[in-house]
């Protein structure tokens, strides 16, 4: 819990430095990893999980009660998430907390939510997977490189876009 509150405590003092502007001079976006995914017998999982659409273990759905905790307040009015159960339950504590209904977007075709974000307005969390989010940044015009393991589903990527200037891209955990 003190890590979830330390988080919360830099996105807030972080989002405090951004100059307050028209709403659509700067827009914030979460991007995580869906939760820790439930286990499976299947020692082929690991190169099909698109396929078998696992639900989230334990682990991950106290991981997206502490997200929906700490993204609560920071403004967020659309929720984007992939076809895949994991990454909805991801964002449904959330979402539910905020009565936002999240978008599905395609995992295997990021160019209608990359058109879509780039045309949404306010604060706004996407929900994809380890193989989605590094392209998804490049998108957004992230010029970091960002790998994430298959074992690592703690990383908060807030991207801070403002007009006229390159996006900030901020890597948490939580």
């Amino acid at each position: 819990m003190t890590r979830v509150r330390s988080a919360v405590a830099i996105v807030v003092a972080l989002m405090a430095t951004i100059p307050v502007f028209a709403a659509a001079e700067h827009q914030v976006f979460f991007v995580v990893r869906h939760a820790e995914r439930a286990a499976t017998n299947d020692p082929n999982a690991t190169h099909r999980m698109m396929a078998d659409d696992p639900p989230l273990s334990a682990a991950g759905q106290a991981r997206a009660a502490r997200l929906a905790t700490m993204l609560a307040s920071a403004g967020i009015g659309q929720i984007y998430t992939t076809e895949f159960q994991r990454a909805r339950q991801t964002a449904a504590p959330l979402a539910d907390k905020l009565k936002i209904t999240p978008v599905m977007a395609a995992a295997k075709d990021p160019a209608p939510l990359v058109r879509q974000l780039q045309q949404a307005k306010g604060n706004v969390l996407v929900v994809g997977h380890a193989n989605t989010i590094p392209d998804l940044l490049k998108k957004l015009g992230v010029k970091d490189t960002v790998t994430i393991a298959d074992d690592q589903y703690d990383d908060l990527f807030v991207v801070i876009r403002r007009v006229g200037e390159p996006p900030t891209l901020i890597r948490l955990k939580y």
